[in-house]
């Protein structure tokens, strides 16, 4: 409800709704203070009907109008998709009574089958949505994520996710190549897996190069939109292909035109190599593990930070630390310089 106070020669506007702060604002005129006072409580009844299921749809309608769809098999659809469900109690809340204990019991139930660090991501994908989408539609709502993280990290239902540092042992790998070798059909998988092992790239990089992409005379290629923290498109890269990842690629089949080198669907070859694991008896090995595996591998070869980096693609030390599991093992053939005494 609102209420108009003459103060001096200007009116203030004063909104109180139970449950809820104040809001005030001071105009030169009773006009201008009583029709700022309406469009508060408009936006506000806008917000009462709309639950998060409600906001999530039309952030997914506002970033494929934008030309951002988001995309059926990426890590924000899923996210989304969770928020929105009625499984895990959030997609029904109204969006004006949304609170801390709301996303408290969001995240216990997500913790049932994922870790914190999951659980974090989705909250903070939450409050992206709510922070783009309000503005879009005129909703006075708070920081809601914001004020429940504290809460939420103190019980520890939010985290960081713990860094993944699986590399395979040359006994899995030579296991892997000879099954390869066995299963003709899968002879692209094995180009696939010797291409990350060897320059790191991601599934989804190797199944979206062109032959178009290819530097004959540098023996390199370009990596259309490369994934950036915070670039999202425009991040071309040229990286060598080092080894033997240039005569790999140069015996691919050359169909007409420029298309892809490995025309293949990421999911499809990153499942293939996940099943033939599990055929193998080889657990909790992913293909990814195979960039954490060719970073690795060049730092114990001896390459410095700015070497490794224009293969890997990382723009600092930081990012990249996150990909180098260093075999202790390896470091005896490394020179020890010694003090001379004296």
């Amino acid at each position: 409800m609102a209420t108009f106070t003459k103060i001096g020669t200007r009116w203030r506007a004063q909104i109180r709704k139970a449950g809820r702060k104040s809001t005030s604002k001071t105009f030169g005129t009773k006009a201008e203070a009583m029709r700022w006072a309406a469009e508060i409580e408009n936006s506000s009844t806008v917000a009462t009907k709309l639950t998060v299921a409600d906001l999530i749809k039309e952030y997914r309608e506002q970033k494929a109008a934008a030309g951002r769809p988001i995309g059926k098999t990426s890590n924000t659809h899923y996210m989304l998709k969770n928020l929105a469900s009625d499984e895990f109690g959030l997609g029904p809340v109204r969006v004006e009574a949304l609170q801390t204990d709301h996303l408290v019991k969001y995240c216990q139930a997500r913790l049932r089958t994922v870790a914190a660090g999951t659980a974090n991501m989705e909250i903070t994908q939450l409050g992206t949505v709510l922070r783009h989408t309000k503005s879009l539609l005129n909703l006075r709502l708070g920081d809601v994520v914001g004020d429940a993280r504290p809460t939420l990290r103190h019980y520890g239902l939010i985290g960081t996710g713990t860094a993944r540092t699986r590399r395979p042992t040359a006994a899995e790998l030579s296991s892997i190549y000879k099954a390869l070798e066995d299963r003709p059909r899968l002879a692209h998988l094995r180009d696939i897996l010797t291409i990350a092992l060897i320059t790191g790239m991601r599934r989804g990089e190797i199944c979206r190069i062109r032959w178009l992409d290819l530097d004959d005379t540098r023996k390199t290629v370009v990596i259309r939109d490369r994934k950036h923290p915070t670039q999202k498109q425009g991040n071309d890269q040229e990286i060598p292909l080092i080894g033997a990842a240039w005569g790999i690629i140069q015996a691919q089949p050359r169909k007409e035109g420029n298309g892809r080198i490995f025309p293949y669907s990421p999911v499809t070859v990153s499942n293939r190599f996940t099943d033939l694991c599990k055929d193998l008896g080889i657990e909790d090995l992913r293909l990814h593990d195979m960039r954490h595996e060719a970073v690795s591998a060049l730092f114990e070869a001896g390459w410095q930070i700015p070497e490794v980096a224009a293969v890997s693609g990382h723009k600092d030390w930081r990012q990249l630390k996150r990909y180098t599991q260093i075999e202790p093992a390896s470091l005896h053939g490394k020179v020890v310089p010694l003090r001379k005494a004296g």
